[in-house]
């Protein structure tokens, strides 16, 4: 796309109510909550399509209440890619591939193909065949969960594979969540694989989902290192969309945020954050005003 930025930066939802008050305006109509996350960040996961896909009229929405170059990064659904074989799915995955596209147009990112934990490099062909079927003017990024893709012959075998098609591989980092004490805070997201993080690239892009810490202090080495490595990458011309995560959703913009100043601190080449320029000293008592014990806001 012409004149595409190289960074994006956001969340897994936008349609958070606990944001109210902190991250949107006190007030706000969720019919809103779109429009101000656009105004604060540049794209977002789209999880919501992996369990029913948007109508027509509401990607139509969509774009209307974003900014140019805004992105969304929407999951194939779980109907094409949670039903064993992927094959039978491939005439499904190009119909959601061209409604996504029709509607949203140049706010499409990478659609995201998420794959199961049981979905083994035992399927490599079928994998293949299916991603063939799809590749060409949309970016694909894909998420593989089963542990035997991260031995060390699958993993080549995977990296050789989407580098040929030109496939993003999604990294997952769920290490702030895993490498602490146990935490029930924690239970919910760790129904997210514990792999290990393969910072491999397949393509002129990459995604990376962070599931965070909620106590902040265990997500700066994390972040750290990620800000290095961003800005390698971002001076060799790759586009990184990056999306973070948390199991108190009440802190996921903050951490986002954190990470982009992170990223200016390092020096890396990352584009002005809308967020930055509006003007609301209350956004930073977040972290003070929710209890990091608790999975509610006090």
């Amino acid at each position: 796309m012409a004149g595409q930025q190289q960074f994006y930066l956001g969340c897994a939802v936008w349609a958070y109510k606990g944001w109210v008050g902190e991250v949107y305006p006190s007030g706000s109509s969720p019919s809103r909550f779109l429009q101000l996350y656009g105004d604060r960040f540049t794209a977002v996961e789209g999880n919501s399509s992996f369990y029913a896909v948007p109508s027509a009229s509401a990607l139509t929405r969509w774009v209307a209440q974003t900014p140019a170059g805004f992105q969304f990064c929407p999951k194939f659904p779980q109907a094409v890619t949670h039903q064993g074989c992927l094959q039978p799915q491939i005439a499904a995955a190009r119909r959601f591939q061209a409604h996504m596209a029709e509607h949203l147009g140049d706010r499409l990112g990478p659609l995201i193909v998420q794959l199961p934990p049981r979905y083994s490099p035992e399927s490599r062909q079928d994998l293949t065949t299916f991603l063939q079927a799809l590749v060409g003017e949309r970016a694909i990024a894909l998420e593989v969960r089963h542990h035997h893709w991260f031995t060390t012959e699958a993993a080549a075998m995977l990296n050789t594979l989407l580098q040929d098609l030109g496939v993003g591989r999604v990294l997952l980092d769920t290490r702030p969540i895993y490498q602490c004490p146990d935490d029930p805070q924690l239970h919910s997201e760790r129904r997210k694989p514990d792999v290990p993080l393969q910072p491999f690239l397949t393509a002129d892009f990459s995604l990376v989902r962070f599931i965070s810490h909620p106590q902040r202090a265990r997500n700066q080495p994390y972040l750290q290192e990620w800000s290095q490595r961003l800005d390698d990458w971002l001076r060799q011309g790759q586009r990184i969309y990056y999306f973070v995560h948390c199991p108190v959703e009440d802190y996921s913009p903050l951490i986002a945020r954190e990470f982009y100043r992170n990223l200016v601190e390092q020096g890396a080449p990352v584009p002005p954050l809308p967020w930055e320029a509006i003007a609301a000293p209350q956004q930073l008592d977040l972290f003070a005003s929710v209890d990091p014990t608790s999975n509610h806001p006090k």
